[in-house]
């Protein structure tokens, strides 16, 4: 735990600058996370809108996606989740969020071995144990405050730095105790244990699962109208997506593109609530909540030994600008 999570973060955002309006852009976004842009990016409704080739690149982890902004070869990031948001600004690097892309408390936990018989009401005898744990993630967030909640020490812990997929394989092979992830590894990791908490049970917490879409603020601030008919082309997505109506047309396409089974997109898509606009604007997500839940986070992160040091605010991590233009498209 003592390993430090902004090192690279913060030599790569000294790589970071800002382009002109391309003729091509390259956003970022996770395999078997299934979300009604999908549909939208396979139609290409994005291309179309925004008057630009979008490159689509799959990545395995938040942190990831900072990386590949800061060097500039992605320029937006859908669904980073916000702790590796929150690392990467926390070291330095001048990433924004545009807003919010889904909450998903249901689908982001943490699985104990079934063979440990460990549940809510013996945690403590987590103590000692081993854990994959993706660092610097939503997952990573979640273990420390669900840890810090049982009040069991992660210092006794042995914890191993996993991407999701490897952390289910790990689990089922027994080489760990715990697994902490979301999306389809978390399924999987389900088949050999039981989670902790529900979803409900961490909201109640405090403990919030949400991802965003986010940028480099130089090159957000040069394209600011291509990033608004981004976040456009998403919002109507996703207001398609809430008329059932739509489902048996979308279903097949998202699953495709997710790299899943309409069975398995439908349940995972099911536990994902998706935020209107004039939701995210309010005062509950980006006009006030949003910022003072990161500095909750910076400031677990910092407990834990994980980052160096927190922001005073992270007001000016959020840039509603875009959105609020999408919201008059």
């Amino acid at each position: 735990m003592k390993r430090k999570l902004t090192g690279a973060v913060a030599a790569m955002a000294l790589l970071a600058g800002t382009q002109a309006m391309a003729e091509e852009i390259t956003v970022a976004y996770f395999l078997e996370w299934p979300m009604p842009f999908q549909y939208a990016k396979e139609q290409g409704t994005y291309d179309e809108a925004m008057g630009v080739k979008i490159n689509w690149v799959s990545f395995d982890t938040g942190t990831a996606m900072s990386a590949a902004m800061a060097s500039g070869d992605v320029q937006l990031s859908v669904s980073q989740g916000v702790p590796p948001f929150v690392v990467a600004t926390s070291a330095g690097q001048d990433l924004q969020i545009l807003d919010v892309a889904v909450s998903y408390a249901d689908n982001d936990n943490c699985v104990v071995a079934e063979a440990l018989e460990i549940d809510k009401d013996s945690a403590g005898e987590l103590a000692g144990k081993k854990v994959a744990v993706p660092l610097g993630t939503a997952a990573h967030y979640g273990f420390l405050s669900q840890m810090n909640h049982f009040g069991v020490d992660v210092g006794s812990m042995e914890i191993v730095d996993m991407a999701p997929a490897e952390g289910a394989v790990a689990l089922e092979q027994g080489s760990v105790d715990m697994f902490c992830g979301w999306g389809g590894a978390l399924r999987r990791a389900n088949e050999f244990g039981n989670n902790l908490l529900s979803g409900a049970e961490k909201t109640e917490l405090g403990i919030l699962v949400f991802d965003v879409t986010s940028g480099p603020a130089g090159w957000v601030a040069e394209n600011g109208e291509l990033v608004s008919k981004f976040l456009k082309v998403t919002a109507d997505a996703n207001a398609m997506w809430a008329d059932e109506a739509n489902h048996a047309k979308m279903l097949p396409v998202i699953a495709k593109d997710a790299g899943m089974d309409e069975e398995a997109t439908m349940a995972t898509i099911s536990t994902f609530t998706f935020p209107t606009v004039d939701d995210q604007l309010s005062g509950a997500w980006l006009g006030g909540n949003a910022q003072t839940f990161m500095k909750g986070v910076a400031d677990v992160f910092v407990g834990a030994g994980s980052i160096d040091s927190a922001l005073d605010t992270y007001e000016n991590a959020v840039n509603t600008g875009p959105l609020t233009a999408a919201k008059g498209m």
